[in-house]
């Protein structure tokens, strides 16, 4: 995977969607953050569509 997602967690509210959304790429970190702990845990469509485009914040992003 040439795209990583990656989670602002300054701007995170941690309201859960894009761990609800998609598990097997985000969880919450220790700070209580999402975070981003396997970028090949979905394709890159799922992440977008799922978490990227899902965040009401968008907090979430492309980091290559």
């Amino acid at each position: 995977m040439a795209k990583q997602p990656w989670v602002d967690q300054e701007e995170c509210i941690s309201c859960g969607l894009c761990i609800d959304n998609v598990p097997g790429v985000f969880r919450y970190a220790d700070n209580g953050k999402a975070e981003c702990y396997d970028p090949n845990g979905a394709s890159e469509e799922e992440i977008e569509s799922n978490a990227i485009d899902a965040c009401p914040v968008s907090c979430i992003h492309w980091k290559e």
